[in-house]
């Protein structure tokens, strides 16, 4: 595999290999035999991006879209030798997959039902809410329970670990907020964190990159509100409000937004920075039960690379940068920050929330309530899971149906 100046020798073709945002690989263009397989491509693509010690599984596509699946020769029908084929590659999940066929062990220690689980973003620990009022942390190196934390006065119904994975925090039933430090377990709360009326739905950090120090948390709740609170005074320094019924689901963004969805059929973004309502979103005929972003993984996990071993960096600023070079790198493989909403209509609907109010499409084929989406860590899919029994896979950036899974 040689690279040449263009011109193919026989039972050869020309080959120009580019990423998914458009940029060149290597210096080129390389002559390769038409027989060339996918796994000599990619051979090829991780040693021009010098992983070859540690290699990326990739898959690879022509620009109309035609998957290489074999060999070049028997994936393009009239292969054509005399003009430059374009090949696109993308790089697979980084994660080595491994099929189940055990439990490799099980938690006890909760003595009612577990309501709410989060592993924590460097992947090392695992917070778990329980009805019995308490909140557990994990190690799950050893699989064994870290701290038990006591605070709550009623069910633990939702969990959040902050980006830099140092604080979780835990709602209940009766509105309450408290925060724990995620190394000891302990309260760091000074105060109660309760201003929602009714029970809370769901929880959000601020993204690190925005938030370093991770101090702003947003809570939904029943009572149609939601709050963005300072969690080292513990008091509300803005409230959104414009829904009329149960605040479902909110996420926080990486471009400064938040989105809620509601059970009075809307999807709201909302401004960080002042609380202004941007835009309302509308479609859903019935109650909206959950909502992803493409962009949730590298949020999540923000500071944690999963190629260095989840690390914490070694101080702020090089965490700040490393957090703000991942969502950097996260929008210019998806182009933009795409958010999906799932609803008791059966339906799903893909938006582009920063742009537009109108959908990117309407995803139907469900037969009961979708009550869980969530997108793949190289936001190219996401899955969509629904009360009649299946999870249905759909093209992360047009929504189009890929699959089920029964």
């Amino acid at each position: 595999m040689e690279s040449g100046d263009g011109e193919a020798a026989p039972g050869s073709v020309s080959v120009r290999l580019i990423s998914e945002d458009g940029q060149q690989l290597g210096s080129g263009i390389f002559n390769l035999p038409v027989g060339v397989t996918t796994i000599q491509l990619q051979l090829l693509c991780n040693q021009l991006l010098e992983q070859s010690d540690d290699p990326v599984p990739m898959s690879f596509f022509t620009e109309e879209g035609t998957e290489i699946v074999d060999s070049l020769k028997k994936s393009i029908e009239n292969l054509d030798y005399e003009t430059t084929l374009t090949l696109v590659y993308q790089p697979q999940a980084v994660f080595r997959v491994r099929p189940v066929t055990r439990c490799s062990s099980s938690l006890p220690g909760h003595g009612e039902a577990v309501i709410s689980a989060q592993f924590s973003p460097d992947g090392k620990s695992l917070a778990s809410g329980s009805g019995d009022t308490t909140v557990r942390l994990w190690d799950l190196n050893t699989e064994l329970p870290l701290h038990t934390c006591q605070g709550h006065k009623n069910w633990v119904l939702c969990i959040s670990w902050s980006p830099d994975a140092s604080k979780i925090a835990s709602a209940d039933k009766n509105g309450v907020i408290i925060i724990w430090d995620g190394a000891t377990g302990k309260q760091l709360n000074s105060k109660p964190m309760a201003r929602h009326k009714q029970w809370i739905t769901s929880l959000a950090w601020e993204p690190y990159h925005k938030d370093p120090k991770c101090r702003y948390l947003a809570s939904a709740g029943k009572d149609a509100n939601i709050h963005i609170w300072d969690t080292v005074t513990c008091l509300v320094v803005r409230s959104l409000t414009g829904h009329t019924a149960c605040v479902t689901s909110i996420r926080w963004g990486g471009e400064g937004l938040i989105y809620s969805g509601s059970q009075d059929r809307t999807v709201k973004v909302w401004r960080s920075d002042d609380g202004v309502l941007c835009r309302n979103l509308t479609g859903h005929a019935h109650w909206i039960n959950t909502l992803a972003l493409n962009t949730d993984y590298v949020l999540r996990t923000s500071i944690f690379e999963p190629r260095g071993n989840c690390q914490r960096p070694e101080s702020e600023e090089k965490a700040l940068k490393i957090a703000e070079s991942r969502y950097a790198s996260a929008m210019k493989v998806c182009g933009e920050e795409y958010l999906v909403s799932g609803s008791d209509d059966f339906t799903l609907f893909l938006w582009s929330p920063a742009k537009s109010k109108t959908p990117v499409g309407r995803m139907t084929g469900h037969q009961a309530l979708v009550n869980q989406v969530a997108f793949s860590p190289d936001t190219r899919y996401f899955a969509s899971a629904s009360f009649d029994k299946s999870i249905k896979v759909w093209c992360g950036k047009t929504g189009k149906y890929l699959a089920s899974l029964r």
